[in-house]
């Protein structure tokens, strides 16, 4: 085949275009590459400079949000210590703007965020609820104010929760753990029923009679145009069973009612309501009757139970505790008295002391009912005993026969103490006459634990036997703690429950 001159050019003209397109692809890649960079950087100009923009950029100050203005944009707003109607952005969701809400303020004192609500500030403490948004707090200081509620606490806040609160605004934010009423008194439904109770079935029908019959039978009450009492007085010698009556009664109008937790028992210590800052006493014992108003309002029974109650409401003008009794006193009468149109409000109070309390607090219409719990006799011990000792105890003997020890131990004569009375006679009391429950409850817990150790030792393992019981009743009698010492002889009067002739001079012999 033949090749000239022209094939051969045609040959170098082809592979220089192909070299050409070659260089073209090239060049348009590199062109591709260096467009995105220039893109990329041009984006990151941009934000360069938008970053300049909010340094120059004035401070954003923060608000409350307190409501919605009358227009559709605006919004009343407290801050710098001042209330303020301002503009809302558009770019914030009016749903977010919820009364009590931290808001953020941007150029022109325009709102432009919704931040939530305040975690820090002040500490306040609830004392009553006024309506369904508002309430009336109390700072550390005593000092009272009336706050709004921010919408988490609407439903939740009540008399005696500590609040996050900024008076200034006016609002309380959040409910902290941290509940006065709580640490005065304790909201429970005690597992002490009447059968815990031994010797004292006609105290405990007095106090069924006076408190379960009229939330039992309302309707009869109202028929028959007969108000329920406001409150009982449980007095007598300590140990012996007061503070169980008072919870069996709060057990029993649950179990009355149905559901087992509808009722419900506040239970006062009353040394621990006792402050030294003036006023702070009543504020609590205020409190304390708020918080039953508020639980009352449900329609479940609510007992406050006050222990040691000669402790806090002495006798006015008694010189007693710088004679704080002259404001506290009041104070109580005051909620006893506004007890009177809520029916399911009672007050039980307990004392060794019914000397003591003042007598404005025993009239008719406050504490009505009065029931003296006396130291249980010998039937009563043996019914107290009943109760320790059951059958699904190990004992080597039968139950009966333990009890019968018990009670006889416990009763048989032994001078403890000689007193002398005004009169110069001579009275001698023995170790019988200072028999309680609480000192039986104490005697059959030494009686299982000798048991105890002598089945560990390998001793014996049949339980609990007669010279347990004995032997725990001694040692109780020597041991026993609600004995007072010579230095007071009333006391010695006292103690058994007995009152007459004034002590003189009080003498050990046992």
């Amino acid at each position: 085949m033949h090749t000239g001159p022209d094939a051969s050019s045609s040959s170098s003209e082809f592979s220089e275009v192909t070299d050409l397109q070659r260089q073209l692809k090239a060049l348009g890649s590199r062109n591709a590459k260096l467009a995105q960079l220039l893109k990329e950087s041009r984006e990151k100009l941009k934000d360069l400079a938008a970053q300049v923009d909010r340094l120059g950029e004035p401070a954003s100050t923060y608000g409350i949000f307190l409501a919605h203005g009358e227009k559709g944009r605006d919004a009343e707003i407290h801050t710098s210590n001042r209330r303020m109607r301002l503009k809302v952005s558009p770019n914030v969701d009016a749903a977010d703007l919820v009364p009590g809400t931290l808001v953020r303020l941007g150029d022109g004192s325009v709102v432009v965020e919704a931040c939530g609500f305040e975690n820090s500030g002040d500490l306040a403490m609830l004392t009553e609820r006024i309506g369904h948004r508002r309430a009336l707090v109390a700072a550390t200081n005593g000092e009272e104010k009336v706050v709004h509620l921010a919408q988490p606490l609407l439903d939740t806040a009540r008399a005696g929760d500590a609040l996050l609160v900024d008076t200034r605004a006016g609002f309380a934010f959040e409910r902290i753990p941290k509940t006065e009423v709580s640490q005065l008194s304790l909201e429970e439904v005690p597992d002490v029923t009447y059968d815990d109770v031994g010797g004292l079935d006609a105290q405990i029908d007095q106090i069924r009679d006076a408190v379960e019959l009229p939330f039992s039978h309302p309707e009869l009450y109202r028929t028959y145009r007969l108000a329920p009492p406001k409150g009982v007085l449980l007095y007598g010698p300590p140990g012996c069973g007061k503070t169980m009556i008072a919870k069996a009664v709060a057990n029993s109008l649950s179990s009355r009612i149905g559901d087992g937790s509808a009722s419900y028992f506040l239970n006062v210590k009353g040394p621990e309501l006792l402050n030294k800052f003036v006023g702070e006493t009543e504020r609590r014992i205020r409190l304390i009757f708020e918080r039953a108003r508020e639980l009352a309002s449900e329609g479940r029974p609510v007992i406050i139970f006050f222990d040691e109650m000669e402790s806090i409401f002495r006798t006015r003008g008694s010189g007693v505790s710088s004679d704080m009794e002259t404001t506290v006193v009041p104070q109580l009468l005051t909620e006893l008295d506004g007890v009177e149109n809520l029916a399911n409000v009672i007050i039980i109070g307990a004392t060794n002391r019914e000397e003591l309390i003042d007598p404005a607090l025993l009239r008719p219409g406050r504490l009505d009912v009065k029931i003296r719990v006396q130291r249980p006799t010998r039937e009563g011990a043996r019914d107290i005993f009943s109760r320790y000792l059951t059958e699904d105890v190990p004992h080597a003997v039968p139950a009966a026969e333990l009890i019968d020890a018990g009670v006889e131990t416990l009763f048989e004569p032994r001078p403890f103490v000689e007193l002398t009375l005004a009169d110069g006679s001579v009275e001698t009391l023995h170790y019988s006459d200072f028999v309680s429950g609480a000192m039986i409850a104490n005697i059959v817990d030494r009686a299982k634990k000798l048991a105890i150790k002598e089945h560990i030792a390998g001793v014996d393992d049949g339980g609990v036997a007669v010279r347990h019981i004995r032997e725990a009743v001694e040692t109780e009698q020597h041991e026993s703690e609600d004995l007072p010492n010579t230095s007071n002889p009333d006391e010695w009067s006292r103690i058994t429950g007995r009152h007459g002739a004034r002590v003189m001079h009080a003498r050990v012999v046992g």
